[in-house]
């Protein structure tokens, strides 16, 4: 019973039980706990187990202490399974909707009888949310275009959520004595940012031995099918597994295979054809008349050696350029989680962070990083305490306390999240600016605004004197919420002309830019950079999920300005 478990469960319980009308002072109560215990280094079990008393840990109450007990004792929650008799389960994909909530939830489901997604589909389109108290047309309008994100998290979680799935299966595969190598494949191997399914590999002689062994995943919650040699089934959370035990010569022909993408393969193979040869997932083959030869399979790197290939990193495996890089000189090699010197978006207790100035250095300290910027929130964003001036300028002079009490190279820059206002210019005023190190602008309101509106907003402050750097540039949340409306190829030569950067922020649920975005970054000569927004010590680990997400954008770490050294790096942006 994770820690990560317990606070989904918790949350799943607030939201049903506000659902239902439950009072506002449990559901918070729930709400922080699961946000503590997800943030919680300790593992809930392992102190329950150790005899500790959970009501000690700051936001644990004696409700949700007494839930967590449930949950590890009995692996379930009897209130929650109580509820989930008394209504649908199909009512928690209303609650995936974005400008539903479990009130408006609430609302559909007992006025109009709606329990699911189609039905919710169905009565926008008839024009019947929009008559219920307190929806409207633009609510109605809202409801039906989040019904695609809600269908998509449904069917895909976020790749951070896969890998820890990922991270699971492996531990528990390799006590398998029959297992000589695994590997997984699909979608996740290549880092999208959202994955489908898990594809497992496993070279092994003994298929039977494995698939037993895999059955004991405790995750499991049903077998899908089984048959000689592949295994597919469903875990507790509906996601789906599927093993494929391979011999030892074709396991690096299966890998490839299996990793994809669709579109990657079918050059390969149409490479492979032109050659006289054929590939699959059993190995590279010479075709001589009706016969067939086998070359190669042991390995991916046998395998794109016998097409005379290099062994393609998984991430770049998209069809876009990676044959071509391969036909005129070696592969770019792509940017590791080592390159990164300095992380330059963190929060800090001032605003809504949960750790302190000198802890969130320490972590930094920790990461091997010699360089953060403390850049919490400007006032505009009300909902975090954001800072005026005067709070700004006192934590600045706190900085420069810090950084003159410091011992070591390691260096705290100033610097400051501003809002970008809704009708343009910056939150603050330029002469405070002007006294920073870093400056990141962002939209946080008005994200519903047009395109020319939200394009000339962006451009306006990348063309700012004092600005550094634009955070998470399309505003999107996987699965939760659609980037907005922007003219990327706007933002994209605005940040050219006025030397401006671009960030690729690492948190797993913003992933913000893309991949293809990335891409069109590096074509034009533009330096990312990859920062974690922080807002606890544990956040500053996300950097990893940036990392790949820019191998994905087929960055080096030349096309990412935080590799470079800070006396380096404030050239780019004119803070010499």
């Amino acid at each position: 019973m994770t820690n990560q478990k317990i606070a989904q469960t918790l949350e799943m319980l607030a939201d049903l039980m506000e659902f239902q009308g439950a009072n506002a002072f449990r559901l918070r109560a729930y709400r922080n706990g699961a946000r503590v215990i997800r943030e919680m280094p300790d593992s809930i079990e392992k102190l329950l187990e150790n005899g500790e008393d959970l009501v000690e840990f700051d936001g644990i109450g004696k409700g949700v202490a007494a839930k967590c007990r449930e949950l590890v004792e009995t692996g379930k929650l009897e209130q929650l399974e109580t509820i989930l008799d008394e209504v649908p389960r199909t009512v928690l994909d209303l609650l995936n909707v974005p400008k539903l909530g479990p009130k408006k939830a609430a609302a559909v489901f007992n006025e109009l009888g709606i329990s699911n997604l189609e039905q919710l589909e169905a009565a926008c389109m008839d024009g019947q949310v929009q008559q219920l108290p307190g929806f409207g047309a633009k609510t109605e309008k809202a409801i039906l275009a989040g019904i695609a994100i809600a269908v998509a998290a449904n069917q895909r979680i976020l790749w951070s959520q896969a890998d820890q799935i990922a991270s699971d299966l492996r531990k528990h595969m390799v006590d398998c004595s029959s297992v000589n190598r695994l590997e997984f494949a699909g979608s996740y191997r290549r880092g999208q940012e959202t994955v489908g399914d898990l594809d497992l590999l496993v070279d092994s002689n003994c298929p039977e031995e494995v698939m037993d062994h895999f059955a004991e995943f405790d995750s499991i919650n049903s077998t899908i099918v089984r048959g000689e040699t592949k295994m597919s089934v469903r875990l507790e959370n509906e996601f789906q597994v599927d093993l494929r035990v391979v011999p030892a010569e074709s396991f690096g022909a299966a890998l490839q295979y299996f990793t994809g993408s669709q579109a990657h393969n079918v050059l390969v193979r149409g490479r492979a054809k032109q050659m006289g040869k054929k590939i699959n997932e059993w190995g590279v083959f010479q075709l001589e008349g009706d016969q067939e030869q086998w070359l190669a399979g042991r390995t991916e790197q046998e395998v794109y050696e016998a097409l005379g290939l290099p062994e393609f990193p998984p991430e770049i495996r998209e069809a876009r350029r990676e044959l071509d890089w391969a036909e005129t000189g070696p592969l770019p090699e792509l940017i590791e989680l080592d390159d990164i010197c300095g992380d330059l978006h963190m929060h800090t207790t001032a605003t809504d962070g949960r750790a302190t100035l000198p802890e969130m250095v320490d972590a930094a300290k920790a990461c091997g990083l010699k360089y953060i910027a403390i850049t919490d929130h400007s006032k505009r964003v009300t909902m975090a305490n954001g800072l005026d001036s005067d709070r700004l300028l006192a934590q600045w002079q706190e900085i420069d306390q810090l950084n003159q009490a410091m011992t070591d190279d390691f260096l705290v820059l100033k610097g400051i999240e501003c809002d970008i206002l809704e009708a343009g210019g910056m939150d603050l005023p330029d002469d405070v600016l002007a006294q920073a190190d870093w400056v990141i602008a962002s939209v946080h309101y008005g994200q519903q605004q047009s395109r020319q509106q939200i394009t000339d907003r962006i451009v306006g402050a990348l063309q700012h004197p004092h600005v550094s750097m634009l955070a998470h540039p399309t505003g999107r949340l996987l699965n939760k919420r659609e980037p907005y409306d922007v003219d990327m190829d706007a933002v994209f030569q605005a940040a050219l002309e006025n030397r401006k950067l671009l960030e690729l922020n690492a948190n797993p649920r913003r992933l913000d830019l893309n991949d293809i975005h990335l891409l069109a970054a590096k074509t034009r000569g533009i330096p990312v950079v990859i920062n974690t927004d922080a807002h606890r010590t544990e956040g500053l680990d996300d950097m990893k999920y940036g990392i790949k997400q820019a191998r994905r954008g087929c960055l080096t770490a030349a096309d990412v300005a935080n590799t470079l050294p800070w006396n380096e790096m404030k050239k780019w942006i004119g803070r010499e």
